[in-house]
């Protein structure tokens, strides 16, 4: 027994041996792409245990090759401003895997879009995408542009002059983007226009978030925030926890952040706190969501005007401070590394009893290594904010099928993707010796997948 314990750990060690070093040549051959660095080392560290267990991926080269992405376009976007004025951006579009399916993942516009934020959001996009059980593989795209401050002019002629080049590489079959941040529905109303005309067709599966006018489908708006509530709703049942009377922060004030209130408040949660880029607002009272929407949905105001309409919020600059607000349940919905090593420990010195990420990779490492040591609830994004892409996923399915499902339908199939998410999670965390800790569940249930298809589809 003791010299099967010895050989036990010595076959781990090699192992581990073998991922660091994969990992070092992906920092040589990626300098100073930090978020990237970040994302493949978490997902590296998760996959240790499934790696001892079926040395077929090693002798494959499975990580050698899903590290690397089959494709990375990057491209000159010009366009002219009001003023006459010719600017230039850079457009992106990184198809990281297709061995489950076409490539999906969003557009995102916003002035910090460079090469290691779209690879660590479409390296994240392979897994989250195989968690949903649909058949898309992983990708992300976007660009430096900031439609912030921009009239719909301009934000129109550069999203044809971006779709312009883009559309030589996407299509129903082969890359389906959709939006992200800096892309609602106004520009995606663009890209796609601007690709009919391109195309000379009206290829309806090429983009989702589309318009319920022209083949998008009903409850994608709200498909992210009700998917993560759905995730978090599950993981909470387990403990014998609920939204229903609870204390609840969500980061950020658009369209996850919004959806993701709206669900935990019709689940008896009080929402206390929101935030966007500038500070944050807290409302003891609980938020009034009608207000948000019309601020930042209708009249595009930062969220300190939320104070106008109810006296006794109170709005505080810094975003970050909204970890400062005690809770039982924290949403970060906001952006990537949005949770420190100090606001985790802030967060678990209040009493905060789950985390539910709907932003992508919200929470550092050494804070998911805080909430998993103090026994918080923990929801990875790449499960938790899956729902997203799962309803782009459905909208494609009726895209095909030149149909539309009612409103119900879609959230009852979005609401049975996320159990089924939880639930394989879960499972894949206890088969490989980590009962509870969601994050190597959701990498190895989400790896498994696409390790296995690769392997069948030969060395491509």
């Amino acid at each position: 027994m003791i010299t099967l314990e010895k050989d036990q750990s010595t076959h781990t060690e090699s192992v581990q041996n073998y991922v660091n070093q994969v990992f070092e040549t992906v920092k040589k051959r990626n300098p100073n792409e930090s978020e990237f660095h970040q994302a493949v080392k978490e997902v590296f560290e998760s996959l240790i245990p499934v790696l001892a267990k079926k040395p077929e991926y090693i002798q494959h080269a499975i990580l050698e090759r899903i590290v690397e992405p089959e494709r990375i376009i990057s491209f000159r976007v010009p366009w002219v401003d009001d003023q006459g004025n010719v600017k230039v951006n850079r457009g992106f579009r990184v198809q990281y895997n297709s061995a489950i399916g076409p490539y999906k993942g969003g557009l995102r516009f916003h002035p910090s879009v460079n090469a290691s934020i779209i690879k660590f959001l479409g390296f994240e996009q392979i897994f989250k995408n195989s968690l949903t059980g649909q058949p898309i593989g992983g990708g992300k795209g976007g660009s430096d542009f900031d439609p912030k401050g921009k009239s719909d002019g301009e934000i129109m002629r550069f999203c044809q002059s971006f779709m312009t080049e883009l559309s030589k590489y996407i299509g129903p079959d082969t890359d389906v983007p959709a939006g992200d941040i800096g892309v609602g529905s106004k520009e995606i109303g663009f890209l796609f226009g601007q690709y009919k005309k391109v195309r000379g067709g009206f290829e309806a599966g090429v983009l989702t978030g589309k318009g319920i006018g022209y083949g998008g489908s009903l409850a994608r708006k709200e498909a992210t925030g009700y998917g993560t509530v759905y995730f978090v709703e599950e993981m909470l049942q387990d403990r014998n926890l609920s939204f229903e009377g609870s204390t609840v922060v969500v980061s950020g004030s658009g369209n996850v952040s919004i959806y993701a209130m709206e669900k935990a408040m019709q689940l008896g949660a009080k929402v206390v706190a929101c935030s966007d880029s500038n500070g944050y607002i807290y409302d003891g009272n609980g938020i009034n969501l009608e207000t948000v929407k019309r601020i930042k949905e209708v009249e595009k105001q930062r969220i300190s005007a939320y104070v106008t309409d109810h006296p006794q919020a109170i709005y505080t600059e810094n975003c970050n401070g909204i970890w400062t607000v005690p809770c039982d349940i924290a949403l970060p919905c906001a952006t990537q590394n949005e949770i420190d090593q100090a606001s985790a420990e802030l967060l678990v010195s209040n009493g905060v009893k789950a985390i539910g990420e709907g932003a992508n990779m919200p929470s550092t490492l050494e804070a998911i290594e805080i909430f998993l040591e103090n026994n918080v609830l923990f929801a990875p994004a790449k499960a938790a904010n899956a729902g997203g892409v799962s309803v782009s996923a459905l909208e494609m399915a009726q895209n095909s099928a030149r149909l539309s499902w009612a409103f119900e339908e879609v959230d009852s199939k979005l609401h049975a993707i996320m159990k089924n998410i939880y639930q394989n999670s879960k499972k894949a965390a206890q088969e490989y010796g980590a009962p509870g800790n969601l994050v190597i569940g959701a990498n190895i249930a989400g790896f498994v997948k696409v390790a296995d298809a690769m392997i069948e589809q030969g060395v491509i």
